[in-house]
């Protein structure tokens, strides 16, 4: 059975990669740099993303993964901060003290 918190975690996770809810995305200049239309396919592919094994997702969080949209390899990380974006979040199952960060960047800029 998972953990309370890490069910709350993971669903906001999802929110956001899914929906669109509860945080901010944040796309880099490489990411940026492919195109509009290549860009819609990247936060469209996130949204769609399901193959979260122990592997890659080993805390259960839903918060990260690598892939490849259309022969690039990008990298999508959620972070936790307080809602004035300058700590970590105290709580990140918590959406009343937590601003989630999904940040999108090609591999090569990590």
């Amino acid at each position: 059975m998972l953990d309370e918190n890490l069910v709350k975690i993971r669903q906001l996770n999802d929110d956001l990669r899914i929906r669109r809810l509860g945080g901010t995305i944040v796309i880099t200049a490489g990411i940026a740099g492919l195109g509009a239309s290549a860009v819609t396919k990247t936060i469209a592919a996130i949204a769609a993303f399901d193959a979260f094994t122990p592997e890659n997702d080993p805390n259960g969080e839903h918060d990260c993964a690598v892939m490849t949209v259309d022969g690039v390899k990008i990298i999508w990380k959620i972070d936790y901060y307080d809602l004035k974006r300058q700590f970590l979040s105290p709580d990140a199952s918590d959406r009343n003290v937590t601003s989630r960060v999904m940040t999108v960047m090609r591999a090569d800029e990590y």
